[in-house]
């Protein structure tokens, strides 16, 4: 592994989920249920961001269906200009501000220069698909321990 690909591989952890912006969690799930044969472990509302997700495992890797609970949020604009279909990668960090200070000194445009609380006790930051080859993208970092607010089920 050369140099920049170390690098890397130390920044992104790995991928932490697919993002899948859905009309009806409850459809979904069901069919995601049959697909996968595993049901979901968590679904969780993140009012901030007006949209309720569920996730799935599959091996070691996992899906989060987004649905949106408010008509201006960024899914259901998503859901009204594409319809049903992957959102965003999420990719794992070990330090969310340290990735956003590095990835804006390359150029990238980030959504959200502050990390913010996300679902299934992370903190997030997305980069602008513009800069990301048409993909939005997620950095997610673990957070330490998750405020009862945040409305973990």
């Amino acid at each position: 592994m050369n140099g920049i690909s170390k690098q890397i591989h130390e920044r992104m952890k790995k991928i932490e989920h697919l993002g899948i912006a859905v009309h009806n969690l409850e459809t979904s799930n069901m069919l995601f249920e049959k697909l996968l044969g595993v049901s979901h472990y968590k679904i969780e509302e993140v009012a901030s961001e007006g949209v309720r997700t569920s996730f799935f495992k599959s091996g070691p890797n996992k899906i989060e269906l987004l649905e949106a609970t408010d008509s201006e949020s960024p899914i259901a604009k998503f859901l009204e200009k594409k319809g049903e279909g992957i959102h965003h990668v999420a990719f794992a960090v070990e330090d969310l501000e340290a990735e956003i200070a590095r990835l804006t000194k390359e150029g990238f445009t980030v959504l959200n220069k502050t990390p913010k609380k996300g679902a299934d006790n992370k903190l997030v930051a997305f980069l602008h698909p513009k800069s990301t080859n048409g993909v939005l993208i997620e950095l997610c970092q673990e957070a330490s321990s998750p405020p009862v607010e945040w409305g973990m089920e």
